[in-house]
């Protein structure tokens, strides 16, 4: 599935709030953690069954309200850590939408069940060799 990034940009929901960790004197008057949402529910940019596939795998990280939510307070500069969550975003959009492969059951070769019979048959030889003779 192709993603229209300018569309689900649009549809992103930004607030910034005082972030932990280190800062100095500066840091509580900042607001420089990010916290971005992301109403999947109501989303026009992403197609129903992209949205149901998502749902069941991001269900540990979806609210109630199937509003996925990232924070981002790695850096001390507001802008940085919207750039990281959006490119966290579109991260978790690219590798959550990927569908794994059917598994198609496939037969073993003739070939294979042959020399599979004939080592079965060489080593039962083998551990016959390996018994004491029968003195009759």
């Amino acid at each position: 599935m192709a993603i229209n990034h300018q569309t689900i940009l649009s549809e992103l929901q930004f607030k910034a709030t005082r972030s932990s960790g280190a800062g100095g004197q500066h840091v509580n008057k900042t607001s420089s953690k990010i916290e971005l949402s992301f109403d999947l529910e109501n989303s026009n940019s992403i197609n129903e069954n992209d949205k149901e596939f998502l749902k069941t795998k991001l269900s540990s990280k979806l609210t109630k309200e199937n509003i996925l939510i990232l924070f981002c307070e790695e850096t001390r500069s507001q802008h940085r850590n919207k750039d990281l969550a959006i490119k966290r975003f579109f991260n978790v959009l690219k590798t959550n939408l990927i569908r794994p492969k059917k598994r198609r059951t496939t037969k073993p070769s003739k070939g294979t069940i042959k020399k599979r019979v004939e080592t079965k048959k060489r080593t039962s030889v083998k551990k016959a060799l390996r018994k004491k003779p029968k003195l009759d």
